[in-house]
Order: structure tokens, then C-alpha cells, then sequence
């Protein structure tokens, strides 16, 4: 964070794809600690993008997920 608003990245927008759902301390850490730091380094305008939680978008990437990593394995009811 540090690095990229003293580069001269003014705005920035976070994704956390690794997470299937947000948690306080992702919130925290990446929402909040990192938020402040880019901001005090010269950043302008800082956004933590939500996960995709329990959305039907959500359920639906996991249900896609574990529909191709079961093919084969097991029947799986459609």
C-alpha cells in the first residue's frame, strides 16, 4: 500500500478472491489497516470490494466448484 501511493497510485480498488467470504479480520486488515495506510501515503480513494458471501452469485460459483471437482468421483444429484 505504502509502495503504490508513493508511485503516484491515487485510487485503488481491492479484491480478496481467495476468501468465499468476508471475516472481521480480512475487514480489518485489508478495509481498514491497509485503507489508512495507502491513504497516509498519498493515495486519494480506497475501495474494499465484498466477497461474494452467501449471494446466489456466490452459492453459485461454490455449487459450479465442487459440481467439477466431484465429476466422476461421485454421482451428484443436478
Amino acid at each position: 500500500m505504502k509502495q503504490l501511493a508513493s508511485e503516484g497510485v491515487t485510487k485503488l480498488a481491492i479484491v480478496t478472491p481467495g476468501f468465499a467470504a468476508d471475516c472481521l479480520e480480512t475487514i480489518e486488515e485489508i478495509g481498514v489497516e491497509n485503507r489508512d495506510i495507502f491513504l497516509e501515503h498519498g493515495g486519494q480513494k480506497f475501495a474494499r470490494i465484498d466477497c461474494l458471501n452467501d449471494s446466489d452469485d456466490g452459492l453459485n460459483v461454490i455449487e459450479a466448484v465442487v459440481r467439477r471437482e466431484l465429476g466422476g468421483w461421485i454421482p451428484v444429484a443436478k
